[in-house]
């Protein structure tokens, strides 16, 4: 039995958000072929997620040195840790992730729970474990002169990869707020690939 994080950061409701509308279709093709797993779902905007406390940083190595998985902090690198897939689920926003994704990634890239320093460097430590990332973008991403411009997907792959998770897949759904579109079938068709990938994840 596997144990699936779902991660969800938009500010939106999941009856508002395009994103949720391909994430949701994920994990519910996920669920039917793979009805033993653990979903654990985490909306980061109902988490009360805040950024680090300021002149804490000392009272969190302290924490990780005694394996504190009650810390109201490090309890997230925990469980980040403990999953063995991740389906995250934003917009792409000011070329970025929601701010409160970030908050969340330095919740959990924690050295000694998901990374931790060698002689070489640092390593991650989550291992034999694999991602989907499922991305909103208004516009189209996928070529230059924007491609170098889109910070959202290519942080997350190049942050999970940093924490050990290299089998990392996009489900990206471009050109949503370009007024000449058919909206609708664009968020079909990420729709569509999401549900192949969820079949075989």
């Amino acid at each position: 039995m596997s144990k699936v994080l779902y991660i969800k950061a938009n500010a939106r409701t999941d009856v508002e958000s395009r994103t949720f509308q391909i994430s949701n279709s994920f994990i519910e093709t996920y669920k039917e072929k793979n009805p033993e797993d653990e979903i654990i779902e985490i909306d980061l905007y109902e988490a009360g997620l805040q950024f680090l406390p300021k002149g804490k940083m000392n009272e969190l190595r302290e924490a990780v040195e005694q394996s504190d998985r009650n810390h109201p902090i490090l309890k997230f690198a925990y469980q980040f840790y403990d999953a063995d897939k991740y389906v995250i689920a934003e917009p792409i926003w000011n070329l970025g992730i929601p701010a409160i994704l970030k908050a969340y990634i330095d919740y959990v890239a924690v050295g000694g729970i998901t990374f931790t320093y060698t002689e070489k460097g640092p390593v991650g430590m989550c291992h034999s474990k694999k991602a989907v990332n499922i991305i909103t973008r208004g516009g189209d991403y996928s070529s230059e002169p924007v491609e170098s411009l889109e910070m959202a997907d290519k942080y997350l792959r190049n942050i999970f990869g940093f924490m050990g998770i290299t089998d990392f897949t996009t489900i990206a759904a471009d050109r949503l707020d370009v007024i000449t579109e058919d909206t609708d079938k664009l968020l079909q068709d990420a729709t569509n690939k999401a549900v192949k990938v969820a079949e075989a994840f």
